[in-house]
């Protein structure tokens, strides 16, 4: 069965639009800023599968000078509607065509490989998203740990799919978000640590820096597993670049 992208849907980009960061969330994003401020040297940024803009708001709060892209015509339709001065821009998938090589400081996926179900697709969204690159950018990539579905959240619940339990990388998976209206089950593809490396590895990619953060108890959320088991996983990842070979002196 062909695997369906979720978000490509009207009802849930209007449910999407009304959502920041409570929460679960609040922990994909809570680090960002400083993760960012400590690998990424420039202002100019992409991010890839924007949805509602919600991570493109963010960073242009960081200053930075960003462009929102997403295969999700609905999702981006809401962008432009919350942010009229934004840059928002409807693609295909891999498609980075309409961009310079090497025009980006930073690009930032927030758990837009959730939802690319193969190895095939993601090693070429990877490969596209790199040679957007400066040869000192960086990419920001927030992702699901598995872990996430197979646990209760302050943001969402997987009690109803035991079936989760025994998901491979690659295998689909279901879990429902309590923080929106639409409570239909997202399906998204379970992808492991050692899988998401190998990934990087074929797509020219190599990882600077893994983060996991968890809740602090301090903080002002009804926290169900986040104080002890991360939800989500950032890797910080750079372009291998070529070595140059010396010429011979006889």
């Amino acid at each position: 069965m062909e695997f369906l992208n979720v978000y490509e849907d009207a009802k849930r980009a209007e449910a999407y639009s009304k959502l920041e960061f409570p929460g679960t969330y609040y922990l994909a994003y809570r680090d960002l800023p400083k993760i960012i401020s400590r690998h990424v040297k420039g202002r100019r940024a992409i991010d890839f599968g924007c949805g509602t803009g919600r991570s493109t708001r963010f960073l242009k709060k960081l200053g930075f000078d960003v462009i929102g892209v997403d295969i999700a015509e609905d999702m981006v339709k809401k962008a432009r509607e919350l942010d009229p001065e934004g840059d928002y821009r409807v693609i295909k998938e891999a498609d980075f065509c309409q961009f310079a090589r090497g025009a980006f400081d930073l690009v930032l996926s927030v758990f837009t490989f959730d939802n690319v179900p193969t190895m095939e697709r993601k090693v070429q969204n990877f490969k596209g998203l790199g040679m957007l690159l400066k040869d000192c950018g960086r990419i920001v990539n927030v992702v699901s740990s598995p872990k996430i579905y197979t646990h209760e959240w302050a943001s969402f619940s997987t009690k109803d799919f035991p079936e989760n339990k025994h998901a491979k990388s690659g295998d689909k998976v279901r879990i429902v978000q309590t923080d929106i209206e639409d409570k239909r089950p997202v399906v998204d593809v379970v992808w492991t640590d050692r899988s998401y490396r190998e990934t990087f590895k074929r797509g020219g990619l190599e990882v600077v820096r893994t983060y996991r953060p968890l809740a602090k108890e301090s903080e002002p959320y009804k926290w169900v597993n986040e104080t002890k088991i991360a939800p989500w996983v950032i890797y910080v990842l750079k372009r291998k670049l070529r070595k140059m070979k010396k010429d011979a002196v006889e």
